[in-house]
């Protein structure tokens, strides 16, 4: 097929190299503007676009997609199917109707579930035993058109955020290159998705990361992971700040009392801490300006004492 892709983050990298493999003819890569990145916002072209000029593909970056000279410049390509993956833009219905196969979206949950933004993220925090790959026919909604295709995907005790992400990018071009194949041969039945199980979820934003100490370690646990590596997770400690990187959860030991965020027990090599119901165990932490470290690192230049409070 000759088709358009739209998308921006390099969750969509896997994917582009899944097509071209495959032997589609990318005529057109879509991705936002470029953007300042980074503490020193330096103007930083999208991975998408770094991988299209590597490959000799044109690209357009339209400020808004709906305007009528980017909506001609994609007439213009006599695309067969607009293929869209986290592009960050919504696509009018003068958009949606030009392509023969109309437009079809890879979205990185088992729709109807999480609907919107960051469903990796959520799938984590919210304890999800699985996940998967949609593709979806796009209409004018947000994530609610015909489901065409999906794949699962088990979410391992130890995945992160990230590791997850990276997971579901090289699931997301194997579940399309099957979705192209299968819909040029018409052997593909959409069918709509089930209104009355549809769930949505924004944006993660960097307040989800303040741990509070009154959940349960099996709460905090989820969130350390499925934040990781952004936007993080920290607390208080001495005053200042305190990124926790990864934990574990313990039982609360026999006979031990403490409010939640207290030291339970502290030895040379770990550091119990009470929660709203059980304990964790930190396991790697970075101090404000210093460089990531293992527990027993930390517990050697900074002798945490009994009782001695996170917050």
């Amino acid at each position: 097929m000759k088709l358009i892709f739209m998308g921006t983050p390099d969750f969509c990298l896997p994917i582009l190299d899944a097509l071209k493999e495959a032997g589609h003819e990318i005529g057109l890569v879509v991705t936002m503007p470029d953007a300042p990145v980074g503490r020193k916002q330096v103007l930083s072209a999208p991975p998408v676009k770094k991988w299209a000029i590597d490959k000799g593909i044109p690209v357009f970056q339209p400020v808004r997609i709906r305007d009528e000279e980017a909506v001609y410049r994609l007439m213009s390509c006599e695309a067969d199917i607009f293929v869209v993956a986290a592009y960050g833009q919504i696509l009018p219905k003068a958009v949606l109707e030009l392509p023969r196969f109309g437009c079809v979206n890879i979205h990185a949950s088992l729709l109807p579930k999480y609907r919107g933004a960051a469903p990796i993220q959520w799938a984590i925090l919210n304890g999800d035993e699985k996940t998967g790959i949609t593709i979806m026919q796009m209409g004018e909604g947000l994530d609610d058109g015909d489901i065409l295709l999906q794949r699962e995907m088990a979410i391992a005790p130890e995945d992160t955020g990230g590791s997850l992400f990276d997971k579901l990018a090289v699931l997301g071009g194997q579940s399309i290159v099957e979705a192209l194949e299968k819909l040029e041969a018409g052997e593909i039945v959409a069918v709509p998705q089930d209104e009355a199980k549809a769930t949505k979820v924004g944006k993660i934003k960097k307040e989800l990361g303040k741990l509070s100490f009154e959940k349960s370690a099996v709460e905090l646990e989820r969130l350390v992971r499925g934040l990781a590596p952004w936007p993080g997770t920290y607390c208080q400690f001495r005053g200042k700040p305190l990124k926790i990187l990864s934990v574990e959860v313990r039982q609360t030991p026999a006979g031990e009392e403490a409010a939640c965020g207290e030291t339970i027990a502290v030895s040379k090599n770990e550091w119990l801490v009470a929660t709203g119901e059980g304990a964790l165990s930190l396991c790697r932490v970075q101090p404000a300006g210093k460089k990531p470290m293992r527990i027993e690192e930390f517990l050697r230049g900074y002798r945490v004492a009994p009782k001695e409070r996170l917050d």
